[in-house]
């Protein structure tokens, strides 16, 4: 039972008053030393704060009785009780609007395990996104929200919401130290609440921060983190996971579509579409097209729809804009259902300077190098993680695994690794850091990615880690254990800028460029490549990629043709952005859906035929995809045929069985063309960009076509062909 009234106010019961004061004006470091039940008297006080509150009761834990009335203290907002030991109580608290029955935040111990705090501390804690940020739990058989934030150099964290009117005075946070992590139990609460962080920092208030670990956020331009409910989807995906490693190894077909989620293709409301509304038109156009894979540019949280997802803030949330967590699992798990691969992309580079993010989150520079030379980037105006901080770095590595693990994602390409590599990436002289040998290179950084390679490897085998480097930095895709990143795949922007140079040129002038389509293949076998013709090929004035080839319409849409034949029939795996399979004429807008009515012409009609055929003869010869890697899958025939443009080349597959491919880049005929094979006997035009069935010319070599004893090109036999204009044949043994 309760002491009397008048012993409330004694001041062996209250704290002394210049931290009441500190907690009046939410300066107090640990609240916990004056909230909550405390030993006082041979019994206990309870002290609770709670500023514009009428009046406060303590009630029993499983009743309504009341057990005392709180009376107010000296500063206004705090409230004070008596209770005999032992005693379990509630608080039910008279506000203006309402009465609220709730249990005390202040009565619950400390939370989180010290092996969480440890894992964290040391950078390999990898189910970071179930131990910090807000997390659905049960305390002593209470249900609400465990939050839980990294801040070591706050003075003082509170997490807000409309649950306590945004004020920052009413739930302040337990710091556990040395950890720096500050967490909180708020009773009662559930799912679908949004919250953000109020942080005292060493010099004074900061604007409120979104959760780095939320799990799911309020919809832009809103900028709340949102309490997540526990993931319900029920996977059926069991069979595509098993089989998922075969599917993706270097000797697989890889062929990938990649998509901005929000402007592939509007609804008939002409908004952008949700996951649901994808499943049922994205996943069967892509099967339809014979697509291996999609890749989704960013669909992590960010603020700036602008940025295309490059720019996310919420590494562990998916986007609101196409609907919730839960969504987004059912959209991949549809795709493995249909034999689609998926693979996101992700950026540990940089992160924006919004002023609820991450940039000196505490205060202070946290998750950035503190040094503008290190930690901002002058081309994007981020800031740059620092991944040779242990916290940082596990940070990231839990957020590729929460992709991968939480929801079945096949693999992670990896964004902008080159500014990642290097120090003086983009810098002048003058404006970098070295490092501590002296040199350019980021050594936290490489350390990073051989880290997550390894990591990813171990923890979901089979799954896919690509990067996209732009430089000629070595071993990218080869096994850390021999010094390489350990990336699965390496973007081949080298290829890509020297094709995309050449089939821009008027053909009388690509004699002169000749070298630009063979140069490729003097490293081509150095990585495990993708040939990529991503989004950043198709905006910011370099043209679409139909709009790129030069000449006439015709022209345009032959050279397209071929160009699209060329990439397919050269090693590595293949890449196209959405939009480029049918010709779009105008660059990509984030903001606006795809011209699907081109595909009312026939010139368009065509070549999204042409690529829905490479990519089915694609996976049906083993002889294009087995030996990627392998220069023993690959021979020049023509090579050097400079003046007539011409290029003929075989593919071989393991068990030796050819493909041979022949080019013509000018818009001239070349009648009775001899090109060396290595067989006798039939051969057979399975592709023609030519076809009329794609809106060519029509000009080929139909029927069976039989090798001659004619040496050439150092083969013993040879076939004489017609190659048509602006044109790639593919022939195989019949």
């Amino acid at each position: 039972m309760s002491r009397p009234a008048l012993m409330l106010t004694g001041e062996s019961l209250l704290p002394p008053r210049a931290e009441m004061e500190a907690l009046a004006d939410a300066r107090h470091r640990d609240p916990f030393a004056l909230l909550g039940p405390h030993p006082c008297a041979g019994g206990q006080v309870i002290r609770a704060f709670l500023p514009h509150a009428l009046g406060a009761e303590l009630i029993c834990r499983n009743s309504d009785q009341l057990l005392a009335v709180m009376e107010p203290g000296p500063v206004p907002g705090l409230f004070c009780a008596w209770l005999s030991s032992g005693l379990d109580y509630r608080l039910r608290i008279h506000w203006a609007e309402a009465v609220q029955v709730t249990e005390d935040p202040y009565s619950f111990g400390p939370l989180l395990g010290e092996m969480d705090l440890y894992l964290f501390a040391e950078g390999n804690h990898r189910h970071l996104g179930h131990c910090l940020g807000a997390q659905l739990t049960e305390v002593d058989g209470v249900p609400g929200v465990r939050f839980a934030v990294w801040a070591p150099n706050a003075r003082r964290v509170s997490v807000v919401g409309n649950f306590n009117g945004w004020d920052g005075r009413r739930h302040p946070m337990r710091l556990r130290f040395p950890a720096g992590v500050w967490e909180l139990f708020v009773p009662r609460l559930a799912a679908g609440e949004l919250y953000k962080y109020e942080i005292l920092g060493p010099h004074g208030l900061l604007p409120l921060r979104a959760d780095p670990l939320a799990l799911a956020t309020e919809l832009p331009p809103g900028t709340a983190s949102k309490v997540a409910a526990p993931m319900q989807h029920s996977w059926q995906d069991a069979a595509w996971l098993d089989r998922r490693a075969a599917r993706q190894a270097t000797g697989a077909p890889l062929s990938i579509y990649e998509v901005h989620v929000g402007s592939w293709q509007y609804g008939a409301d002409g908004q952008p579409g949700n996951w649901a509304s994808l499943a049922g038109r994205l996943i069967p156009y892509a099967v339809e097209m014979g697509f291996t894979h999609l890749e989704l540019m960013p669909v992590m949280e960010h603020p700036f729809g602008g940025s295309w997802g490059y720019q996310p803030l919420s590494q562990f949330a998916p986007t609101a804009r196409y609907g919730s967590p839960d969504d987004f699992a059912a959209f991949v798990d549809a795709c493995h259902q249909a034999g689609l691969g998926v693979i996101l992309d992700w950026v540990p580079a940089h992160f924006p300077a919004d002023s609820h993010g991450l940039g000196h989150f505490d205060g202070t520079a946290l998750y950035e190098y503190c040094h503008p030379f290190e930690g901002f980037h002058p081309d994007w105006n981020t800031f740059i993680y620092n991944l040779g901080r242990t916290e940082v770095h596990g940070f990231m590595l839990a957020s590729a695994l929460h992709w991968l693990r939480e929801f079945h994602v096949d693999g992670l390409r990896v964004d902008a690794v080159a500014s990642m590599l290097y120090r003086d990436y983009s810098r002048k002289d003058g404006e970098w850091i070295p490092n501590r040998h002296g040199g350019r290179e980021c050594l936290e950084a490489i350390d990073f990615l051989r880290h997550l390679n390894d990591v990813v490897a171990q923890e979901v085998p089979g799954a896919l880690v690509i990067a996209e480097e732009s430089t000629a930095f070595p071993r990218v895709s080869g096994p850390t254990h021999e010094g390489g990143l350990g990336f699965a795949y390496k973007w081949n922007m080298g290829w890509m800028h020297d094709t995309l140079e050449y089939i821009q040129k008027d053909p009388v002038h690509r004699c002169y460029h000749h070298h630009d389509m063979t140069f490729g293949l003097i490293y081509a076998f150095s990585e495990h490549f993708v040939l990529p013709i991503s989004h950043d090929e198709v905006v910011h004035g370099k043209k679409a990629l139909l709009d790129k080839m030069p000449g006439d319409r015709w022209q345009k849409f032959a050279n397209l043709r071929a160009y699209l034949a060329f990439m397919w029939g050269h090693p590595g795996k293949k890449l196209l952005f959405m939009g480029c399979e049918f010709g779009q004429w105008r660059e990509w807008e984030h903001d606006r859906e795809l011209d699907w009515c081109l595909l009312e012409d026939a010139d368009h009609a065509g070549v999204q035929r042409l690529v829905r055929d490479l990519n089915r003869l694609y996976r049906q010869s083993p002889a294009l995809y087995e030996q990627d890697s392998q220069p023993e899958g690959f021979r020049w025939v023509v090579g050097d045929d400079y003046r007539n443009s011409v290029y003929a080349w075989l593919r071989w597959s393991r068990e030796g069985r050819p493909v041979l491919l022949v080019a013509n880049f000018t818009p001239v005929v070349r009648r009775d063309y001899r090109v060396g094979v290595p067989l006798a006997g039939g051969w057979q035009e399975v592709l023609n960009t030519d076809s009329s069935d794609y809106c060519g010319s029509g000009l080929g070599n139909s029927g069976l076509l039989r090798g001659e004893a004619v040496p050439a090109h150092g083969l013993e036999h040879s076939l004489v062909l017609a190659l048509p204009p602006l044109a790639v044949l593919v022939l195989e043994p019949a």
